[in-house]
């Protein structure tokens, strides 16, 4: 059964961060609740809805941005008393307004993250990890990567006070006192913790979890273990979430799943009807919203009597989307076919109207006070308005390639990337911008100049980028507003030389593995930095203790990289020589910058080049695949045109080529220049590999090419064979 949803939208407030918007607990069921909201400016403010309009209960005045809203109270209470953090500070206010708590962390980072567990409030910044109790700090963390979020297990079922911290490093630490009790590792980047039917299951010790890659996991944390219970796995390629929350919203009597994604859209899951202990869900509802959904929270706010999903959004649209059915204000008369229109909707009608003309004439009386100061003599200033940017920029291990994201607070006009390393820019469905090239040099250091022109009112723009490993350098976006006087802002993102490779937790030993080691007179930190420097996912901050140790895993070859390191030692294991080469070059010219004597070893396993040339091959066999596909369609469109009955008399494999043509050609756009991308590995794989030997192949790369377009596993790798004899 599908789920039918109506969208209202109740009010606009500035810029919010995740998790800064919490519906107030109603008095019965059914019973409509007030909305609690704080934003970027600041301002906290609570209000209810009476017939369509906004009831404003309170609302503070404006400061520091506020990053986290949580509802909080004694055990055994209702949770209606509102804490925020703004900077290093926590602000906690009653339902009706008045302030009870102004409190100081003296964190040495801004608040991320905050939870409230009755006396008990937790807050990291982006490293480090504090308990409070009464206000008094009671026990503290210092995490190795990034905390994205905190949580912390119902004390009053499970008897003590267990908080999880969703980290970077696709690791889930579970914490008694402040020590670490268990890494859960998981698959993917956690970005966001929520109790398992809000109350953390039968025991309390239920946690749900959302991912960088749009998926749905519950993790069930004991003193001694934690099980896995359930993740989402649909196939579907889905955005960061960024908000959870668990409401009955199909009346069912099974709590559903509300899910708020970072590319805006809004879903419901609800457990089947075969399984409903957690094991399957299935999507019911979704809703597509052009901006980032910070929040989400099911409950009872238009309309008494009516459940809906309210949201907000990065830009401050807070909207509801409403069980009730909308239509029903709107009629036809059947007698003379005309729309009738009740009462309350030519109320709000009239309501709208008069506000619309009164923002107009504010707008006009602004346009010409400005246009009467820019006449004016008088010496004056000019100031460009600073326009928020909310940028990211992701790996996608799907595809191999960086999805980057820039949301803007107001429509954007046009954007310019520019690069100084080759990049490819793939086709993304849910772009609708119309991007141009220009002309670029490569000799001046430019490989990259695209200009995206974006619709009208377009906030939030996609781009999907794909580098080349060994190849490192700057991406800039210039974001231009669509704002007068006009301005741009620029960002810049690094490109890492072995950007394609991710973080991972397990290193298989099996495989043939090339192996580098680096020894010096280089300290913990420089090491660290240097690591920094090649591969993306790396913590900034040195590790810890006195030794170090990174897993990775290449997104386009499935090739593994292991980095152990110390003060005045590093050893780097790979299956793929290719990586070895790169990581050579790159530390030993950054050991040159800092004059610092370093003594290279490396161990070739020359079966690991034949194992780097068998994962290849599937990759370059259904790519070739491809390309004659689309070599064979052009033949057969010629022919359509020369004589249109001959096609009837097509091979059935050619037939059904014509009739897939668009999936065809929509798959080889996806991809532009991949093959080129393949024979460029196949092609660094054969020098590299005899430039650790000291033989000189380039004058061969023409030999390999002509192997390469006829292509053949055999050959191939007996060409290698050849050539090392």
């Amino acid at each position: 059964m599908d789920l039918e949803l109506s969208r209202i939208d109740y009010t606009l407030v500035g810029l919010t961060s995740p998790k800064t918007m919490k519906l107030l607990p109603n008095q019965g069921p059914k019973m409509m609740q007030r909305v609690a909201v704080a934003d970027k400016d600041g301002v906290l403010q609570v209000f209810s809805l009476k017939k369509g309009e906004i009831q404003l209960g309170f609302r503070t005045s404006p400061g520091p941005p506020v990053s986290c809203l949580e509802l909080g109270g004694a055990f055994g209470t209702v949770k209606d008393k509102i804490f925020i953090s703004a900077e290093n500070e926590v602000r906690a206010y009653t339902k009706k307004g008045k302030l009870f708590l102004g409190f100081d962390t003296n964190l040495t980072e801004p608040i991320r993250s905050m939870h409230v567990s009755g006396s008990n409030l937790l807050v990291c910044g982006n490293h480090v990890y504090n308990q409070y109790h009464d206000c008094k700090d009671a026990n503290s963390y210092l995490c190795g990567d990034q905390i994205n979020d905190v949580m912390a297990l119902v004390a009053e079922k499970t008897n003590r006070l267990t908080p999880v911290l969703a980290c970077e490093d696709r690791m889930l630490r579970v914490l008694d006192r402040s020590q670490v009790l268990h890494n859960v590792q998981l698959d993917a980047v956690p970005t966001v913790l929520h109790l398992n039917g809000n109350d953390g299951g039968e025991g309390g010790d239920e946690l749900m979890y959302g991912t960088a890659d749009g998926r749905i996991g519950v993790v069930q944390v004991n003193r001694n273990e934690v099980n896995h219970r359930w993740i989402l796995n649909d196939g579907k390629r889905r955005s960061g979430i960024l908000c959870m929350d668990c409401y009955d919203i199909t009346g069912d009597g099974v709590l559903d799943i509300l899910v708020g994604h970072q590319d805006g859209l809004v879903e419901v899951y609800s457990f089947s009807e075969e399984e409903q202990d957690g094991s399957i869900v299935v999507e019911r509802f979704s809703h597509a919203c052009s901006e980032s959904i910070t929040s989400v929270q099911g409950g009872v706010v238009g309309n008494a009597g009516f459940d809906e999903i309210v949201a907000t959004t990065y830009t401050g649209w807070l909207f509801g989307l409403t069980t009730e059915v909308m239509d029903k204000q709107v009629g036809v008369d059947t007698r003379t076919g005309n729309l009738s229109i009740s009462q309350d909707a030519r109320m709000k009608i009239m309501r709208l109207r008069s506000e619309i003309d009164e923002i107009e004439q504010r707008v006009n009386r602004e346009r010409d006070r400005y246009q009467s100061a820019t006449l004016d003599k008088s010496e004056g200033m000019s100031a460009i308005p600073f326009i928020a940017i909310n940028d990211q920029i992701t790996l996608c291990k799907e595809d191999a390639s960086y999805l980057l994201t820039l949301e803007v607070q107001t429509a954007i006009d046009n954007v310019l990337l520019q690069s100084d390393v080759p990049v490819d820019l793939l086709d993304l469905e849910r772009n609708s911008a119309v991007v141009s090239y220009s002309a670029c040099e490569p000799d001046s250091g430019n490989f990259l100049l695209a200009t995206y022109r974006c619709q009208l009112n377009t906030t939030r723009l996609e781009v999907k980028i794909r580098t080349i490993e060994g190849q490192h350098g700057t991406l800039q976006a210039y974001v231009t507003p669509l704002v007068q006087p006009k301005c741009c802002q620029v960002r810049q993102y690094s490109i890492k030389p072995l950007s394609l490779h991710m973080r991972c937790h397990t290193f298989d030993p099996e495989r043939p593995y090339n192996v580098l080691t680096l020894k010096g007179s280089f300290s913990l930190a420089e090491i660290h930095a240097w690591i920094v420097l090649c591969l993306p996912e790396v913590p900034e901050k040195p590790p810890t203790g006195d030794r170090g140790s990174f897993v990775f895993v290449s997104t386009f070859l499935d090739t593994m990289l292991q980095c152990t390191y110390s003060k005045g030692e590093a050893e780097f294991k790979s299956d793929n020589i290719s990586t070895i080469s790169i990581l050579k070059d790159i530390l030993t010219k950054e050991a040159t910058k800092k004059k610092i004597k370093l003594d290279i070893s490396c161990v070739v396993n020359d079966e690991s080049v034949f194992h780097t040339l068998r994962l290849l091959h599937p990759k370059l066999e259904a790519q070739l695949q491809l390309a004659n596909k689309v070599a064979i369609l052009d033949a057969l469109r010629e022919l359509e045109t020369h004589d249109a009955d001959a096609t009837r008399c097509l091979l059935p494999e050619y037939k059904d080529m014509l009739q897939n043509e668009k999936k065809i050609q929509a798959e080889f756009k996806k991809q532009p220049a991949h093959l080129d991308r393949l024979y460029g590995m196949i092609t660094d794989l054969f020098i590299d590999r005899h430039k650790f030997k000291g033989i000189n192949v380039k004058g061969k790369v023409p030999q390999l090419l002509e192997v390469l377009d006829k292509y053949d596993l055999d050959n191939l790798m007996n060409f290698f064979k050849q050539q090392s004899d």
